[in-house]
């Protein structure tokens, strides 16, 4: 632990965390309940429960300061560059868009706010708490549904309440935080109306469903209607759009991301015709696709950018921002990258969920050079980056219990494993708003790489407004 006159580090809490774990002999009763209570929950991705671990990511009070400053700061920027591009032509030509979003980023939104909703992903060194970015997130952003469900898990054992006996303790409100921040910002909407008919939309197949409906039942706690709804089956007559019952929106919370409607642009075009016309209010409009492109690392060092950047903000994304390029031989040398595979990772300049991520890290050269021959040059049809690649911070946690309800209480392990981090920083408003957790045991930290979510708990910190 640490010593009396310095703060207790994150990784303190942590040991601390597992010496009242191994005290109540492993704590099995409150895992079993733990897992229990995560199977039965609305923690669904893609039809399956999330894995989680039953140890929180307990965080202190300079983490906190540094995670509200870097999330808020990263926010003023992304907000100056959307401002430019929607206003200056010329700056434009710095990103490789297809013109469909290009018009699509350019729309008038209507109302103050200029990214309402943004969830921008970070690795911490918990250490010498230095940050670097791993993306961008707009609108389509999740996991607000798995933090609160799986904070709700562990929160009746004895682990956790012998910790929080201890300790001031306090979760993320990620909920009624975001619904109050929503209804502010329509609240400056142009044509808005006294009692909205608001509808969170998405392509349901990819959607989250179980966290649309908790975020509903909030709006509905309000006074405000609110419904899920399929961006296929809305309809405009010119005058009002509908959903699939024939309900009249007035305002969206846009869950799609943008390249999925493009890859439904035939059948998405009721909704753009309706945002066109200014008769529905669009929060998190198309605009944050220019900052959930990946294409925004790069344009964030362009001396374009820099130019209308304070100096500080310039010093701060040279900080935070690793090195990013088109993975071409117009911009970086390929056959250098193509040798040093530890030191890279390449992905899409637009996918979400980690698809077609590759870490060289965590591949053999010939499988690297592979990478390298079927992305580089444009080869893929769309452009790929290349990203120095950052190493991730590892702390202690136990894997999930899986089979835990089958062992005997003697056969249940508690010996910390380290798992790599990855921190999701939400900013509702441009204000800073929770966490995100994510861990893993690989390079990639994804739920297609055995990637698991924790709850995250502030300790002995004030958390201000």
């Amino acid at each position: 632990m640490s010593t009396q006159n310095t703060p207790p580090t994150n990784a303190d809490y942590t040991r601390e965390y597992f010496d009242i774990l191994r005290s109540l002999g492993g704590d099995v009763k409150g895992r079993r309940a733990a897992r229990a209570y995560m199977q039965a929950s609305t923690a669904i991705c893609h039809h399956e429960v999330v894995e989680s671990t039953f140890v929180p990511r307990l965080f202190n009070q300079r983490t906190y300061d540094v995670m509200k400053r870097t999330a808020e700061t990263a926010h003023r920027i992304l907000v100056k560059v959307i401002e430019h591009y929607q206003a200056d032509p010329g700056y434009r030509r710095i990103f490789s868009f297809d013109p469909r979003l290009e018009e699509l980023a350019c729309l008038p939104r209507g109302y103050d706010s200029v990214l309402p909703f943004a969830r921008v992903d970070t690795f911490l060194d918990e250490d010498g708490f230095r940050v670097k970015f791993c993306e961008f997130n707009a609108d389509g952003s999740s996991g607000m549904n798995e933090n609160r469900e799986i904070a709700a898990s562990i929160a009746p054992s004895a682990t956790f309440r012998e910790f929080a006996r201890r300790h001031r303790t306090q979760g993320c409100d990620l909920f009624d935080a975001w619904a109050d921040a929503f209804l502010r910002i329509y609240g400056t909407y142009e044509n808005r109306v006294d009692t909205p008919n608001v509808a969170i939309v998405d392509y349901l197949e990819n959607a989250v469903i179980d966290e649309f409906k908790v975020f509903a039942r909030l709006f509905e706690k309000r006074g405000v209607p609110c419904a899920v709804a399929d961006v296929r089956e809305l309809s405009f007559d010119g005058r009002a759009l509908r959903d699939g019952r024939g309900r009249r929106i007035d305002a969206i919370w846009r869950r799609c991301v943008t390249n999925d409607v493009i890859d439904h642009w035939d059948e998405s075009q009721q909704l753009i015709d309706a945002v066109r016309a200014g008769k529905v209010a669009l929060v998190g409009s198309f605009a944050g696709h220019i900052v959930h492109d990946k294409q925004i690392f790069k344009a964030l060092s362009h001396p374009a950018t820099t130019e209308f950047l304070t100096t500080e903000e310039v010093s701060f994304v040279e900080e935070t921002v690793p090195l990013t390029a088109f993975l071409d031989g117009d911009h970086v040398n390929v056959p250098q990258i193509r040798a040093n595979k530890d030191e890279w990772l390449v992905k899409p300049t637009d996918h979400y969920g980690a698809d077609q991520v590759y870490a060289g890290c965590s591949l053999g050269q010939k499988e690297w050079e592979d990478v390298i021959d079927r992305f580089a040059d444009g080869r893929a049809g769309h452009p790929f980056i290349v990203q120095r690649y950052i190493r991730p911070y590892k702390t202690d946690t136990l894997p999930p219990d899986k089979g835990i309800e089958g062992m005997a209480d003697g056969e249940v392990g508690c010996t910390p494993v380290p798992y790599n981090n990855l921190n999701g920083l939400y900013l509702y408003d441009g204000k800073f708003a929770g966490v995100f957790s994510r861990l893993g045991p690989r390079p990639t930290i994804s739920k297609d790489m055995e990637g698991i979510t924790a709850a995250t708990i502030w300790v002995d910190a004030d958390l201000g407004e």
